[in-house]
């Protein structure tokens, strides 16, 4: 009894605890503290004396008590350890704030955007964002920053230096919080899914960043030309198209591009590595994407459709080429023969044939060709597979032409009419054949003006009246010649002239 009298008159004895008043103020910043002695030591932060440096790293600190905490940090001990997640920490200080994310609680919000935050701190990092106030800037680019962890992060990058590597490719880093986001890739874990089509992301933010993709929202727009875009960062590598800069030139060829990333990609064509291989029909490619884009051919899918004839195609671009047909009009003429094409790559592929220059041969039969890409058609013949399958009647080809042609027939359109019964075909080969009915004969149309040949030579020839010009010069008198038949006839008269001269 005695004893518990005594313990009672102990703690009333035992003075109240106070809120105590903050007396001592900052001149500076107008923070408030009990002691003077406190008050002494943050005013060390505004001097901006640091007497207090890490052997280690050359770190340095104003108070020695911030010194010896961040030494813990180099002896690899992290005695606090998570008892949710198993998350281990230097500091009890740093567990403590760890463990406000697991309580779900986020008492901190912004009145600008209604963003929550666990701490204090964090909000007020965040809230120097709608200050628009960037008050630290790098002396090497003049980029600004609102908070000069911000700077120091970005002046890692001017430095060059990649202390962080990756154990399973070996890629480097400037910040260890790039390493730990990379290595993520390596895990496989993709725990960010989005709900609209069910794509998964190894980062939460590329799952935001993905999901402005549904919302069809495009805030961005591009002042030269109009075009919009999701992105802010889009924008900008769009906007280096219009300043017409190529800072980055390819070391073999000279080809200069506006983005590092295109340089990379088209470094890959010089490499002759193909790493990507289709599984249906064998053909490799040397980006992911172009195997792909590959790929929709064998699916059937034909998402684009042509409003003037129906006609569908796999890619976009494809449609937008085949709709230059209908608009009539054909740039790109041919200086030797006078064929117009509607692009410039047909114009180029067509100017080989008068090269003469069959430099692609077959290892199997020894058939040449112009182009690589027709020798690579002619092989798939020798090979037996027929990778493109029509989805109407099952029927496969080798060719994906070959599939295009045939699928004319379950489209029911016959563009080829003969006039002399008005029978319709689906193809100017058929209405040849069909002709001979007519005329005892092979006869050859021209789809031109609808003549008719007997000899398909003649046809061939026929074809040069509706060229433009004479482009076949002969190299003794300069005489112009339509075909080249008829500058080879020419040519002759020269043989026998000289031949009449050595007989003299």
């Amino acid at each position: 009894q005695h004893g518990a009298r005594s313990q009672r008159s102990q703690e009333a004895d035992k003075p109240h605890r106070r809120k105590e008043e903050k007396k001592y103020s900052c001149d500076e910043c107008g923070k408030g503290f009990t002691r003077a002695v406190h008050l002494e030591t943050h005013q060390l932060i505004h001097s901006g004396v640091k007497a207090y440096t890490c052997d280690l790293c050359g770190k340095s600190f104003t108070l020695a008590a911030n010194l010896k905490r961040h030494q813990l940090i180099h002896s690899g001990v992290k005695a606090y350890t998570c008892d949710l997640c198993g998350k281990s920490f230097t500091l009890a200080a740093n567990l403590k704030r760890h463990q406000l994310i697991h309580s779900g609680v986020k008492a901190y919000t912004c009145d600008f955007c209604g963003k929550s935050f666990n701490r204090a701190g964090s909000l007020k990092t965040h809230q120097l964002i709608h200050s628009e106030v960037k008050a630290y800037s790098c002396d090497l680019c003049g980029k600004t920053f609102a908070r000069p962890g911000s700077l120091k992060t970005h002046q890692l990058i001017h430095s060059g230096v990649k202390a962080y590597s990756c154990d399973f490719c070996g890629k480097s880093f400037t910040h260890a919080e790039s390493l730990k986001r990379h290595q993520l890739i390596h895990s496989g874990v993709k725990a960010y899914t989005c709900d609209f089509c069910g794509k998964s992301f190894t980062l939460a933010v590329n799952l935001k960043t993905h999901q402005l993709i549904h919302s069809g929202i495009k805030p961005y727009t591009c002042d030269f030309c109009g075009k919009s875009f999701t992105h802010l960062g889009n924008l900008k590598t769009h906007q280096l198209v219009h300043s017409g800069v190529k800072a980055y030139t390819c070391d073999l060829c000279g080809k200069s591009f506006t983005h590092a990333g295109s340089l990379k990609t088209h470094q890959l064509v010089h490499s002759g590595v193909k790493a990507y291989t289709c599984d249906l029909c064998g053909k490799s490619f040397t980006h992911a994407e172009s195997l792909k884009r590959h790929q929709l051919i064998h699916s059937g899918v034909k998402a684009y459709t042509c409003d003037l004839c129906g006609k569908s195609f796999t890619h976009a671009e494809s449609l937008k080429r085949h709709q230059l047909i209908h608009s009539g009009i054909k740039p790109y003429t041919c200086d030797l023969c006078g064929k117009s094409f509607t692009q410039t790559g047909s114009l180029k592929t067509h100017q080989l044939i008068h090269s003469g220059v069959k430099a692609y041969s077959c290892d199997m039969c020894g058939k040449s060709f112009t182009q690589t890409g027709s020798l690579k058609r002619h092989q798939l013949n020798h090979s037996g597979v027929k990778a493109y399958s029509c989805d109407q009647c099952g029927r496969a080809f080798t060719h994906s032409g070959l599939l295009q042609r045939h699928q004319v027939i379950h489209s029911g359109f016959k563009a080829y009419s003969c006039h002399i019964c008005g029978k319709t075909f689906h193809w100017i080969g058929s209405l040849n054949i069909h002709l001979r009915i007519h005329t005892g004969n092979d006869v050859y149309c021209c789809d031109q003006c609808g003549k008719l040949f007997v000899k398909y030579k003649d046809l061939q020839d026929h074809l040069f009246t509706h060229t433009v010009g004479r482009p076949y010069k002969c190299d003794l008198c300069e005489k112009t010649f339509k075909a080249p038949r008829y500058l080879k006839k020419h040519q002759q008269i020269h043989t026998r002239k000289k031949l009449q001269v050595q007989l003299l």
